[in-house]
């Protein structure tokens, strides 16, 4: 039905950057929040950021200051821009997506494989 697909993840350094990218697909009618979300060997998964389709965004406290959220709607699109990286970003990176599809009858929540993200010291 729907698939979200990330890309962009990566070893970098510290204070080095990565911009994720994640793309929608499959029967698609709207898109509602979008976000990205990550986690730690043993430990929860913890909300990074989220976006609205009208772009309001929410960041975790954590990365306030150093990563932006951004999306294409036309694309079914989300970004995340991270700069000033720390070993403390060291994750696996999902994507989430709140889609409306053809098939089901109400949104639903989707996500992505995720993408693996080292910072090293």
């Amino acid at each position: 039905q729907v698939q979200l697909v990330e890309s962009g993840g990566g070893l970098v350094q510290v204070g080095g950057s990565l911009r994720l990218s994640c793309a929608a697909s499959g029967s698609i009618i709207s898109i509602n929040n979008m976000g990205w979300y990550r986690q730690a060997p043993g430990k929860q998964r913890d909300m990074v950021a989220t976006i609205t389709s009208g772009g309001n965004t929410n960041y975790a406290d954590s990365v306030k200051g150093r990563f932006t959220i951004s999306r294409d709607n036309a694309k079914n699109t989300v970004y995340l821009q991270m700069d000033s990286l720390k070993p403390e970003d060291t994750a696996v990176y999902l994507c989430n997506a709140n889609v409306k599809s053809s098939r089901t009858i109400v949104a639903l929540n989707y996500w992505g494989q995720g993408t693996q993200v080292t910072v090293s010291s």
